[in-house]
């Protein structure tokens, strides 16, 4: 990479991943620039991040609400420059496509990720990706655009960077030309807050219980989606589509310790494993830093002496609904990834309100799957309304 600073534009920036990923910029701050900052309702925060990382252009998902961000900046709207400010899904696209932009981190929620993620690639930009939705929803499409204009996409993700790091030397880094040596793909699982509970108990958790994961610092959504097991379904099916490997050769194993982060299994019986503290600023540097590693005193390191026991066992399909429903919709492909997404989705803020309990979760998401008719072949137009439709019918009188 040399003494050139990468530019790097960050859809979702006061998320989670959006938030550690400024903490990894602003702990090298000799390798990376922000030049681009996008976000939804943190106004404030959002605020805070412009007067301290001074980016070119910010995006606002409510491009209303423009002036009020204004008020919040530190030092007043005149000590930000010339700073552009966009709003809405245009934003988003302007920003990918700026040509001040080397890398793109996609840390949004849901499918407001799937278009700038594409837009993007076909930009030939490199895409950080830590939005699920975009490959699980149409990885077909995401692939096609990395590998028709050049471009690629480096997985945030702990466990698919886990993957991607043991692949390294092994063949190409989506398991491609060499991946024939690859014998499967074993995804780690930490079996989330309630990995222990009985059924009887889990009728009776609450959204705060369900948010006390054991060893991630996540967001709402996917701390609820590691307890029902939804989000090792949803990594399969990315897994999948990143690393080129069929459904049946990629596997689950409950890892309760966190700490390897996943493994790859090859032909003559090796493995290969990556690990790592629970922390998810050490792939998000991976990602921004490739093909280079980066030295840092900032974050923590593993003491392999203070580990103690690691453990692995089979995830119980029958306590994880959520995850059967999961693996199901990638074999059939089509439009079932993007509604089965879509109604998780709708189905946990459902869950994080009180309107419904942890256990009714699975339920209604496999009450939309049945009512789906699939577009086998979909095209990125029919995903979006597949989307749209899993969201209007859940909320539908008839399912819920």
């Amino acid at each position: 990479m040399g003494s050139r600073l990468k530019k790097i534009a960050i859809l979702g920036s006061t998320g989670s991943i959006g938030r550690q990923t400024l903490e990894v910029v602003a702990a090298h701050p000799d390798r990376f620039q922000v030049v681009a900052l996008a976000a939804g309702e943190n106004l404030r925060l959002l605020a805070e991040q412009i007067g301290k990382f001074r980016p070119q252009m910010a995006a606002l998902k409510d491009s209303t609400k423009r002036d009020k961000l204004r008020d919040m900046v530190p030092g007043g709207w005149a000590s930000t420059g010339s700073l552009e400010l966009l709003g809405g899904r245009q934003g988003l696209i302007e920003i990918v496509r700026h040509p001040e932009v080397d890398l793109v981190v996609v840390a949004t929620a849901g499918a407001a990720g799937l278009e700038p993620t594409i837009a993007a690639l076909r930009e030939g930009k490199n895409v950080a990706l830590a939005n699920k939705e975009a490959l699980v929803m149409a990885g077909e499409h995401v692939i096609a655009a990395a590998r028709d204009h050049g471009a690629s996409i480096l997985p945030i993700d702990s466990e698919h960077s886990a993957i991607w790091q043991c692949l390294r030397g092994d063949g190409d880094d989506r398991g491609g030309e060499g991946g024939n040596s690859v014998a499967r793909l074993i995804l780690t699982a930490s079996g989330g807050a309630f990995r222990d509970a009985s059924p009887a108990e889990l009728e009776h958790v609450t959204a705060a219980d369900a948010l006390r994961h054991p060893n991630w610092l996540m967001g709402k959504k996917v701390t609820i989606d590691s307890a029902t097991l939804m989000n090792k379904g949803l990594e399969v099916i990315e897994a999948h589509w990143l690393f080129d490997a069929p459904f049946a050769n990629i596997a689950i194993v409950i890892h309760r310790e966190s700490i390897v982060h996943s493994m790859v299994e090859f032909v003559d019986g090796s493995v290969k494993a990556q690990l790592g503290p629970p922390d998810m600023r050490l792939p998000i540097q991976y990602a921004l830093s490739y093909p280079d590693r980066l030295a840092t005193s900032a974050f923590p390191k593993l003491d392999l002496t203070k580990l103690g026991r690691l453990t692995f066992e089979e995830p119980e399909m029958g306590r994880f609904p959520c995850l059967k429903l999961a693996l199901q919709a990638g074999e059939r492909g089509g439009t079932y990834p993007a509604v089965l997404s879509a109604a998780d989705d709708v189905a946990v803020g459902l869950f994080l309100a009180g309107r419904i309990g942890f256990t009714e979760i699975a339920g209604l998401v496999a009450r939309v799957l049945d009512r789906h008719q699939v577009v086998t072949h979909p095209s990125i137009e029919d995903i979006l309304a597949a989307d749209r439709w899993a969201r209007g019918e859940l909320l539908s009188s008839e399912v819920f």
